[in-house]
């Protein structure tokens, strides 16, 4: 949007009235337009004041805390808030907020390529050659339908399935039981955190919290803090395997940290990415997540998808890594610790075999795997 109001400054003969800056374009009677990537700078965003239209561009994928955030920024008397995007998943939470249920006082409009008068003819060609060769695949580019799915999302049938069966939903937490956290790290890439409790044969995720830019100390309060807030009492903390290295500022590693805090650590067993998807895709029957306290966590799920073959144009085996695969890591995480006996009964001799005790207890209806 910045290249664009820039370019209009320039075709229109506004250049000797915009100063146009890198982050802002500033008007010879005052007005200001401020541009900030809203993913990593909400925080930043809590201290604007006197904003009289804010406008979110490409927002799909806008976080529930994000909105929650932005949204109560934006109070001067009259101001507006602007959203525009092209939708593809009905679950995505800015199409929850704003198409499905949207506030009050809002207007909604659904603007299309025909709708545009100069919609060039190469384009319409490409439109229809679509849709007589993929009608679903024209739905959704051309005519701003839904998906069920994204394509190439690792977890389609995993979610499909809880959707059916209404395991996305109201969980209740019960405080007789331990809540056990499951961590992917990360300072220039997003920390992202599941808390889920076993409860008879269910895993229940009953919350989930992401972040960045953060040392380890922000999110041992956050615990602390989730302890007074919502009464939970701390099984055991998994973190992956990079939480054992020694940290130059500290002179303590992660793990050291954590147990230092009073918290019981413990670290994910080594498996290979796939692997780690495979457990997870196991488990997913039997868990039963908060829709309201992990909707940033379901929609890290729900985009988590197959990265694309630049030669090929088809799905690789690898995962796209993007802003979804922090909340998609911390799960797989999950999955695989889930399944970890707290005293093994004999040492294991590799990966493989660590993987095959989680394929036997995650397909095993016996219940917890967690010792009381």
């Amino acid at each position: 949007m910045h290249a664009l109001l820039k370019d209009q400054i320039e075709k229109l003969g506004l250049s000797p009235f915009y100063e146009v800056q890198n982050t802002r374009i500033t008007g010879a009677n005052g007005t200001e337009f401020s541009f900030e990537g809203l993913r990593h700078n909400v925080t930043k965003i809590k201290s604007y004041e006197g904003v009289d239209i804010c406008w979110v561009e490409e927002a799909r994928t806008v976080s529930k805390s994000s909105w929650d955030t932005l949204v109560p920024t934006i109070r001067k008397p009259g101001s507006e808030i602007w959203i525009s995007f092209n939708p593809e998943l009905a679950e995505d939470e800015t199409y929850k907020r704003f198409i499905t249920h949207p506030p009050t006082n809002s207007e909604v409009a659904t603007i299309n390529w025909y709708d545009n008068p100069w919609f060039p003819a190469e384009l319409q060609q490409e439109a229809l050659d679509l849709k007589a060769r993929d009608p679903i695949g024209y739905e959704t580019v051309w005519e701003g339908h839904c998906k069920q799915v994204l394509d190439g999302a690792i977890y389609a049938n995993q979610i499909l399935a809880a959707n059916a069966a209404g395991r996305f939903c109201k969980v209740p937490f019960e405080p007789a039981v331990p809540v056990h956290a499951f961590f992917d790290l990360g300072r220039a890439d997003k920390t992202a955190v599941w808390f889920a409790q076993v409860v008879g044969f269910e895993f229940r995720l009953i919350g989930y919290y992401e972040n960045r830019g953060e040392h380890w100390e922000h999110y041992l309060d956050k615990l602390k803090a989730y302890e007074e807030e919502r009464g939970y009492v701390y099984g055991e903390l998994w973190l992956p395997h990079d939480a054992q290295n020694q940290l130059l500022a500290s002179k303590r590693t992660i793990e050291q940290q954590t147990w230092d805090a009073g918290y019981r650590a413990r670290i994910v067993p080594k498996l290979t990415i796939a692997a780690g998807i495979d457990a997870a895709r196991l488990l997913f029957s039997r868990c039963w997540f908060d829709e309201d306290l992990c909707a940033d966590g379901l929609q890290a799920l729900r985009n988590y998808r197959y990265e694309v073959d630049e030669a090929t144009q088809q799905f690789s085996k690898n995962p796209l890594h993007d802003w979804a695969s922090h909340g998609a890591d911390a799960f797989r995480y999950f999955a695989v610790g889930i399944a970890e006996p707290q005293a093994p009964a004999k040492p294991e001799t590799g990966p493989q075999d660590r993987y095959a005790r989680i394929r036997r207890r995650a397909s095993q209806p016996s219940g917890s795997a967690w010792a009381t």
